[in-house]
């Protein structure tokens, strides 16, 4: 308890309060209320949400080893398929070179370099796509037996869903036309490429050939939401792709207009250019225009994908399940 001094200067009477408190050691100071402490940031927990989407996204490329698991777990489909590949390759083969065998050129190339074309046409065509069929993956097959309906209840997109199938279709086939590619080459079957420039540009233009030939199929598909089986629609398609790629003939045989038409097209620079730039037909300064071309198609595609995706979106038809 502070004391309270009397004031001498108002004479006898009544005690005043001092006008100031005594000064007192700071250990006898009335106590304070204690300061808040200074505000600490507050804890940085680990972006949970982003966390699971990453591993959500990780595990829809799962969906990629569909396509072989389901080729593998039946080595018959698997043995029967390499057994037409060698069949045709063989007969491929000795077509073009009966031939050449009474000419040494024609259309502006000899006996090893047109037997090449033809037999990476072969690998090509053989692995670039994956019969889904009988591993009852296919979209005709999603849309019988409704279950379409599920590519829109998992939390990966249908849009995503089906370009990573994809990505699975590709990695599988091109592993196999690799395998035949290496055979083939150090057999010597077929001539390497004519320059480190012009297997460089081949591969490069093989690429974007494969984004294009990716879109139209999408395209192919996504025609199920409206006409529900497609099986001519894939058949007509697959005539005119190999027609106009090159695939059955090479182009140079045709007319100069037909093939001054096709460079328009998507279809040539999915087979024709890759390996005219390969065995050498096509200089490899036209590279660039080539490209340019593609990848026209290729915004073109996905721009009108897009809009198809969004229009089948709302349209599912389920007709089983």
């Amino acid at each position: 308890m502070s004391e309270i001094a009397l004031n001498p200067a108002s004479g006898p009477g009544p005690f005043q309060l001092p006008s100031q408190l005594p000064s007192q050691p700071p250990s006898q100071l009335p106590s304070q209320a204690p300061s808040q402490p200074p505000s600490q940031p507050s804890p940085q927990f680990p972006p949970l949400r982003r966390s699971a989407d990453t591993r959500q996204s990780r595990r829809a490329w799962r969906a990629a080893r569909v396509t072989v698991l389901s080729e593998f777990y039946e080595w018959g489909r698997v043995a029967s398929t390499l057994g037409m590949l060698v069949i045709r390759a063989a007969l491929t083969y000795w077509l073009w070179q009966a031939l050449y065998a009474t000419t040494k050129s024609a259309a502006g190339l000899d006996s090893r370099q047109a037997t090449t074309y033809a037999l990476l046409g072969v690998f090509y065509v053989a692995f670039r796509a994956v019969n889904r069929w009988a591993a009852r993956d296919n979209m005709v097959q999603h849309m019988l037996e409704g279950t379409i309906a599920y590519w829109f209840l998992r939390p990966v997109s249908p849009r995503r869903f089906y370009c990573i199938k994809a990505c699975g279709d590709l990695g599988y086939g091109a592993s196999w036309g690799a395998i035949a590619y290496i055979v083939c080459l150090t057999s010597g079957v077929i001539a390497p490429p004519v320059s480190v420039r012009a297997g460089l540009a081949a591969l490069a233009c093989m690429t974007l050939g494969l984004v294009t030939l990716y879109y139209l199929r999408l395209l192919i598909d996504l025609a199920c939401f409206w006409t529900v089986v497609n099986n001519q629609l894939v058949i007509m398609y697959e005539i005119v792709q190999n027609v106009l790629a090159g695939a059955l003939v090479p182009l140079w045989f045709f007319p100069a207009w037909f093939a001054s038409f096709d460079r328009l097209l998507p279809f040539q620079g999915t087979l024709n250019v890759p390996l005219s730039l390969y065995i050498g037909r096509t200089p490899v300064n036209q590279f660039a225009g080539a490209l340019e071309v593609q990848a026209l198609w290729i915004a073109i595609l996905a721009v009108l994908s897009t809009l198809v995706w969004r229009r089948a979106s709302a349209r599912v038809t389920v007709l089983g399940g």
